[in-house]
């Protein structure tokens, strides 16, 4: 399975987001695009994920363009959670992920197939010990948990997710991280937008580095976030190191002065 953006290029309003963007992502890792706001994260994401259409170039799925795609394919083989994922509909949580399961549905309600997807997608989000409780009573990490199950009750292929930690405490943004890492591990593809270096450095096997609209870089941890990069992009002095286990870890220094 392979997913790939060859000279994708994307304006709003005029103005260019994406500006000549070529990457390619592999299935069974965890892909991290990152970059100042603004620098067109999460327009790309859209793009891969067929909810934009490219003004030129193409987004596309195991050779063919995403955006040709008929919806129900598309979505069958593509879960995405969008940025600030919300319900304000009173209904259950299982209510919830079950929508998950519409592009496979063909019958009047949910088969052996679906019930047990369903299932499934609740187990690896642990969300089974509120699956009868109204989401809008839900506390935020509970309801990002219980979005992220829908995602995986459609058992896509590849996983796109925009900005899944907002508004999370530290404790349960690491919860979905863990879960993101779990998904790659089994095989799936993963592509995250984050914010924090820290999250990326820990988690992400590649990393995309947008910076007004292009590609600054893109590859590994440790050739992605160079200490040049970073002040670049970011305007800040800061460097990887080696922790006393040997993980990579990533210390800011701070903001350098113009």
């Amino acid at each position: 399975m392979t997913l790939t953006v060859r000279n994708l290029s994307f304006a709003h309003a005029r103005q260019p987001s994406l500006d000549g963007i070529d990457a390619a992502f592999e299935a069974g890792k965890l892909s991290v695009i990152l970059g100042p706001n603004g620098a067109g994260k999460s327009t790309l994401l859209s793009c891969i994920a067929g909810v934009l259409k490219p003004d030129a170039g193409t987004a596309s799925l195991d050779g063919t363009d995403i955006s040709s795609m008929p919806a129900t394919a598309r979505a069958q083989r593509i879960g995405l959670l969008p940025q600030g994922a919300e319900t304000h509909w009173a209904i259950t949580a299982e209510a919830l992920v079950a929508l998950g399961r519409i592009p496979h549905m063909r019958g009047a309600g949910p088969s052996i197939d679906d019930r047990r997807a369903i299932s499934a997608a609740m187990s690896a989000t642990a969300t089974k010990g509120f699956a009868h409780r109204v989401v809008t009573a839900l506390s935020g990490g509970e309801r990002a948990r219980v979005l992220m199950a829908r995602v995986l009750a459609g058992e896509p292929q590849w996983i796109l997710a925009d900005e899944p930690l907002a508004n999370l405490d530290p404790g349960f943004q690491l919860d979905i991280l863990g879960l993101l890492r779990r998904q790659a591990n089994d095989g799936k593809g993963v592509v995250a937008v984050l914010h924090d270096l820290h999250h990326a450095v820990r988690f992400a096997d590649h990393l995309l580095l947008l910076h007004e609209g292009k590609l600054f870089a893109q590859g590994s941890v440790k050739d992605v976030l160079t200490a040049a990069n970073l002040a670049r992009v970011y305007g800040i002095d800061a460097n990887l190191f080696k922790d006393e286990e040997g993980a990579i870890q990533l210390f800011i220094k701070g903001k350098i002065k113009a």
